[in-house]
């Protein structure tokens, strides 16, 4: 009974200093490309060395960190090939969830997307685009992405997408962020994929799709809008 009570404990403690870590990652509290040690591990995630020599392998696993011979562990660096491939992943796992959210989301889902959109179009040609309405737009960017997995209600294509997910959100930070001249561009992309969703159109919303996460792409490959 009591190594049942045990291996919970341990799983929680993982996931704990997993979430921890892209925490402290995405808050650029550890960097990409940098040599970090177990105990600055420790230091920066408060959690026991313990816990910290049981995250290694699945931050291995995930390629966010890699053992450099005779260096040490190195923090993910954001590259070419890793923003392709990153961004392949996510076309491959997300246009296919499209498809099926299109015949499958709630009107009232899509009533609250479409409004969520509108308000942050709304609130910058009425007070400006701030950096309050920057954070609150990117979240509703992130949102839309996430409601489209999440409705697959299928755990394996969750974790897959909430590592690249991290992976995604590291090449926006170190390559491009949305700004004042995208967020009109990113939100009318969201908003014609969302008229497509509304008119149950699956292939639409596939093509719409497609077009918004290859613009992000060729941002992020240093190529600009196509």
């Amino acid at each position: 009974m009591r190594e049942n009570n045990r291996q919970p404990t341990r799983q929680s403690r993982r996931s704990e200093a997993y979430n921890s870590f892209t925490e402290h990652l995405l808050a650029r509290n550890i960097r990409p490309g940098q040599f970090i040690s177990q105990r600055e591990l420790v230091e920066i995630t408060d959690m026991p060395l313990g816990a910290i020599r049981e995250l290694i392998p699945r931050l291995e696993a995930d390629g966010l960190i890699t053992t450099v011979p005779q260096r040490g562990m190195q923090v993910a660096h954001i590259d070419l090939d890793l923003v392709r491939n990153a961004f392949q992943l996510r076309i491959f796992l997300e246009l296919e969830a499209a498809r099926l959210f299109t015949v499958q989301a709630s009107d009232n889902t899509l009533a609250k997307m479409r409004r969520a959109h509108e308000d942050v179009l709304r609130s910058a040609d009425e007070n400006g685009i701030t950096p309050e309405l920057l954070e609150r737009a990117q979240a509703v960017d992130w949102s839309l992405h996430d409601t489209i997995i999440d409705s697959l209600d299928n755990e394996i294509i969750s974790k897959i997408y909430k590592v690249n997910s991290v992976k995604i959100r590291l090449i926006r930070q170190e390559r491009f962020r949305l700004t004042e001249g995208l967020l009109q561009n990113v939100m009318n992309d969201h908003l014609a994929i969302i008229a497509a969703f509304e008119r149950r159109d699956p292939e639409m919303a596939a093509t719409c799709l497609r077009q918004h996460l290859d613009n992000a792409r060729a941002r992020a490959l240093g190529l600009g809008d196509r």
